[in-house]
């Protein structure tokens, strides 16, 4: 029995996927050039989100990490909520000195269509221990609403 290292990114070829990764690529390459989008190296990336609600709310966690308060900036127009801002590469350490860098550094954009009607004027935001937490008051129309039974 042969021990075979396991290296899921890897471009073997062995790999199924390895020509609609390269053509992926490509067509990305393609569109950029076209809509004369930012270059590989300022491309934006973007945080996880995870989207849930509650009885009256809509809630919105975004994974920022490393930021200051002020770096994070919020719009909402009508049903797209929009959370953007930059984070900064350390300065005190050069780019040649790097042996591994998988994080993300640079702008950032997460475009969020709202999957409900919410009272825009109410949106509270909070941002603790890494985590950006959007509260949206859902629109008076779609909250439940209790029905009194009268008796007969």
């Amino acid at each position: 029995m042969a021990l075979i290292r396991f290296r899921p990114f890897s471009q073997s070829m062995d790999d199924p996927f390895r020509d609609v990764t390269d053509m992926q690529g490509q067509m990305n390459r393609l569109f950029d050039n076209l809509l004369g989008r930012p270059g590989p190296m300022e491309r934006m990336w973007a945080p996880a989100v995870d989207i849930y609600e509650t009885r009256d709310d809509l809630v919105i966690a975004a994974e920022l990490p490393g930021l200051n308060q002020k770096d994070i900036h919020l719009s909402i127009t009508g049903d797209v909520l929009v959370i953007r801002g930059e984070r900064q590469r350390p300065q005190e350490i050069a780019q040649d000195n790097y042996y591994r860098g998988e994080r993300w550094w640079g702008k950032f954009e997460r475009t969020l269509p709202l999957p409900m009607p919410v009272e825009a004027g109410k949106v509270k935001a909070a941002y603790r221990d890494g985590v950006l937490t959007v509260t949206l008051p859902k629109a008076d129309e779609i909250k439940p609403k209790e029905i009194k039974i009268d008796l007969l």
